[in-house]
């Protein structure tokens, strides 16, 4: 890429392909309006100037199905700000050469980010070697497999490693783009952006508490696997490790070792994993109490669980219960 020799709004391309998940484009591209508004009702410029391209300009089909125009092809200057949406389209995209190398000669852009499942294509264009990125939850578990020198962590719902920035799934682009906003013009400009658009500007906890039931592939091993079922099968069963070692026949240690290769976590994580996922699904479906809730899957007290609902989903189990108790 040249080095642009204008001055002016920070450029901000949104990369167009077919497949793409609407929302990961077009939640970014509001929020960057919305700043564009926020500045120009307190007279002064435009901070951003928006453009959708594609290796091919042209009508795009997203995923959904909705038509959306890429206005031009991927630009040859040097941009501000590049943003690399997900869907599943994602996958072909990331295949697609002209476009890797369009990301690898992007050296000069302030800032290259992605949303949701664009992450495969930054991590193919070589962007997230050796840095820490997530990713949609149901999709984490893929990117750290395929690429193992990215660190994957599917916990938060944005990342920023320096001048790379990935996000959660979906909507959580636009949180990132609320983040990008934040950096450049403030607090008050992203927030009233966030109050436009009926959001928080800081959601509290990150994506796990949206992900679906925690299983794992099933153990090589038979020993393993036997374990493994038993926890899904009773969360709040005596599930000391003593007792897991037993079962599989095994030695504490050897038991610890060998979920480290298989899982990549402690049988202790994995209980402690599996509980709280028994414990959202009767604090959604069953409207019980915390303390009724901790007793039943095995956590034993109300603050044990409160817990490890912190650590695991980033918020306590009554706030989850107010948002995801099923009505009635």
């Amino acid at each position: 890429m040249t080095e642009r020799q204008d001055s002016g709004p920070r450029e901000v391309v949104l990369v167009a392909f077919d497949g793409l998940q609407t929302l990961d484009l077009v939640g970014p591209l509001e929020v960057f309006a919305g700043a564009n508004q926020f500045e120009e009702s307190a007279g002064r410029p435009e901070p951003y100037r928006v453009g959708v391209a594609g290796v091919t300009p042209g009508l795009v089909r997203t995923w959904s199905g909705l038509g959306l125009l890429a206005e031009s092809e991927l630009p040859s200057h040097q941009v501000d700000t590049i943003v690399v949406p997900g869907g599943d389209g994602a996958q072909q995209a990331r295949h697609d050469e002209r476009l890797l190398a369009w990301l690898r000669a992007a050296k000069g852009a302030r800032r290259v980010c992605s949303v949701c499942t664009g992450a495969f294509i930054l991590a193919q264009a070589g962007l997230l070697d050796g840095r820490r990125a997530t990713t949609h939850w149901s999709r984490a578990r893929q990117l750290a497999r395929e690429f193992p020198q990215v660190q994957v962590d599917p916990a938060p719902l944005f990342i920023r490693d320096d001048r790379i920035w990935t996000s959660a799934g979906v909507t959580a682009g636009i949180d990132l783009a609320l983040a990008l906003v934040e950096a450049d013009l403030g607090t008050m400009a992203a927030q009233t952006i966030a109050r436009w658009l009926v959001l928080f500007l800081r959601r509290s906890g990150g994506q796990s508490q949206f992900a679906a039931e925690v299983w794992t592939d099933p153990p090589e091993r038979d020993a393993l696997a036997r374990v493994v079922r038993a926890v899904h099968a009773e969360p709040g069963g005596d599930h000391r490790l003593a007792v897991l070692a037993d079962r599989a026949g095994m030695s504490e240690r050897h038991l610890q070792r060998c979920f480290r290769v298989e899982l990549g976590t402690t049988p202790a994580a994995f209980v402690t994993r599996v509980r709280v996922d028994a414990a959202r699904r009767l604090l959604e479906q069953e409207h019980a109490t915390v303390e009724v809730t901790a007793r039943r899957v095995g956590f034993g007290t109300a603050e044990t669980m409160r817990r490890a609902f912190q650590a695991q989903l980033g918020v306590p189990p009554d706030t989850y219960r107010d948002r995801f108790t099923t009505a009635h």
